[in-house]
Parts: structure tokens; sequence; C-alpha cells
């Protein structure tokens, strides 16, 4: 009983962490069965773990020694060891209960260490890449999770989903980015490509150009969603929602950005609590 109690509590931990950081990741997931949703939360709270690495700390030696240390303990779990943080009791419930795959974690390091250590992305393919360890991964991670009883390999499409994420979070903080950060994700070539340069970019200037580039890489996230989408039937009944809930509600933050002019920079493009009603609606029906 103690033991049991003690799992609830390691969940219920990073059951708040999702619930903090991202509403509507929640929403969608909190209606898996319990233990499905407990999985889920526990590996958001790694990711959230390896991304407050960077993100809450200011020099790069500060985060280096955060994501040293958050590899170190991964490197340990991997080796069976028990580490005694709510984190990863709650991940060794995920791993004893699912065929997991350690890789995609070390993964999601290696994108936190791309952040570090950045550089703007010059081609598209770099953009893909770093999408893909940073957020592709995620996916791979939540596979044997919502895709456990799949006959065909999802696994594609499951990445497919994450850089779609991930290229949608790009065109959504476009000025944040540069203005927080001084990180410009969009690809070097394409910019140059279409005559755009980084001194509009710092003046928040949306050109024709801008509106290009901008749309070169939606129109790729948007064929990666539809790649996800025509694998959903693949997932596990109990899991569709979720991850169908979830994939149309980020996809209307790209809608949201064109509804606002592409406006990526003064603007906090998001989809509306009305709008992500009806998308949940639709995913049910």
């Amino acid at each position: 009983m103690t033991t049991q109690l003690s799992a609830q509590d390691d969940f219920a931990f990073c059951e708040q962490i999702i619930k903090r950081h991202s509403k509507s990741f929640y929403y969608a997931f909190s209606r898996l069965p319990e233990k499905k949703a407990q999985a889920v939360y526990a590996i958001y709270a790694f990711c959230r773990t390896a991304d407050d690495s960077v993100d809450e700390n200011r020099s790069n030696v500060a985060q280096l020694v955060a994501i040293d240390k958050l590899t170190d303990e991964l490197n340990r779990f991997a080796q069976g060891q028990e580490i005694d943080h709510p984190l990863w009791r709650a991940l060794g419930v995920v791993f004893d209960t699912y065929e997991m795959d350690i890789e995609p974690f070390y993964d999601q390091l290696k994108g936190q260490r791309m952040d570090i250590a950045f550089s703007p992305p010059k081609t598209m393919d770099d953009v893909e890449t770093y999408s893909y360890y940073v957020a592709g991964s995620v996916g791979r991670m939540l596979l044997p999770i919502i895709a456990s009883d799949s006959k065909r390999d999802c696994t594609d499409a499951a990445v497919s989903l994450g850089v779609a994420m991930q290229l949608t979070n790009i065109l959504r903080d476009v000025g944040e980015d540069y203005r927080e950060k001084g990180r410009i994700y969009l690809p070097i070539e394409e910019l140059k490509r279409v005559g755009y340069n980084v001194d509009q970019l710092a003046n928040s200037q949306i050109t024709d150009s801008f509106v290009r580039v901008w749309e070169h890489l939606a129109n790729r996230a948007e064929v990666l969603y539809e790649e996800f989408l025509g694998f959903i039937s693949e997932f596990d009944k109990d899991s569709q929602f979720a991850v169908l809930a979830s994939a149309q509600v980020y996809r209307g933050i790209l809608t949201s950005v064109r509804q606002n002019g592409y406006d990526c920079f003064a603007r906090k493009n998001f989809v509306t609590k009305r709008e992500m009603i009806r998308i949940l609606a639709d995913s049910i029906s």
C-alpha cells in the first residue's frame, strides 16, 4: 500500500508539471486511461526538466552543468540505479509497464545541447534535424504508450507529428525568440533566397518575402501533420482522441498566425478557448 501511495504521489508531481505548463496537452492527455495518462505526465515532466535546464539558466556554463546533471541521472537510470526523485521513480514505473526505448530520451538531451551551442540553421534540413531532437524524440518516447497494439510501425508518424509541432512553435515565436534569446530558427538560406535580412527581422517587418519564408515552413508542417493523420487509425483506440486533439489544436496555431496577418512579432498567437472546444468536439466525432 505504501509503495502504491508513493507511486501516486510521484505521478501527481509529474501531473502538476504538465498542468502548469501546457493546459491544452493536459486536457487532451488527461482523457487517457489513468495508467497511460500518468505515463504521459512522467514523460512530459522529463522533457520539461530538460527544457528548463536551458531556459532557466542564463549562462552557457550553468546550462551545461544542468544538462550534464540530467544526463548523468539518465545514465544511472538506464543502468537500473535508483534515483530518489519523483520524476525518476515515476519513469521507473513507466519503463516497467511499457516496452520503452531509452534512445529518444538521450536524443531529447542532445536537442537541448544544440540549443546551448546554438547557431542559426542554414537549411530547412537543419531546422528539421533540430526539430527532431527537441520534439520528434518526444513522439518516439510516447509511442509505446499510445500505439501499443499497432500492427504497423508508427515511428515515422509520431516523429512527423513532433517535428510539425516544433515547426509550429518556431513560426509562432519568431519575434519572441529573437527579442528574448537573440535567436533565428528560420533557415538562413531561405531568408537570403527571398532577400529578407536580419535587420528587417529585428525591426519586426512583415513583408511579402517574410511571408514566403514563413509559409515555406508552414507548408512543410502541414505536410507532416497530414502524414501523421494518415496513421491515426493505427494508434490505440483509447489514445486516438488525445493525439488527434493535440495535433489539431497545435495545427490551429498556424491558422491563428495567418488570420493575424502573419504578426508573430508583436502578437501572441494561440487557439482561442472557443476554437479549442470546437476542435476537441470535432476530434471526438
